[in-house]
């Protein structure tokens, strides 16, 4: 039985740069990092960096909760991350919108009026 979200792996050849953007963007260092993998915790869940794959905005898709996507996107490309998807309606009040992060990952942002955070497991 699938469990939920619980890690999402961003290729980042280049480690350092993506260790700065995402702490600035997470707003916490991360627990873990090492040569080989920087982890962050992010509200229960993870997200990794791993300098060993190629960055792709057309790999595996992430989407990160966020209670206004508006202004999280504009926070989001003051970091220095650059448009990829604006925002849209996907359905029943769900918005989503991508960004792509310094090595060309896409990381995407979802404000769902449904998620129930006391589901989690």
């Amino acid at each position: 039985m699938i469990l939920g979200l619980r890690t999402a792996i961003y290729p980042s050849p280049d480690l350092d740069a993506a260790r700065v953007f995402y702490t600035k963007l997470l707003g916490v260092e991360p627990y873990y990092d090492q040569p080989y993998y920087v982890g962050f915790a992010c509200g229960g869940f993870e997200l990794g960096l791993v300098p060993d794959l190629v960055p792709s905005a057309d790999g595996s898709k992430a989407y990160w909760g966020c209670a206004d996507i508006e202004a999280e996107l504009a926070r989001v490309l003051a970091l220095g991350a650059q448009p990829c998807d604006a925002v849209r309606d996907v359905g029943d009040g769900i918005r989503v919108a991508s960004v792509l992060d310094p090595n060309g990952n896409r990381f995407g942002l979802i404000q769902n009026p449904h998620f129930n955070p006391k589901a989690v497991r």
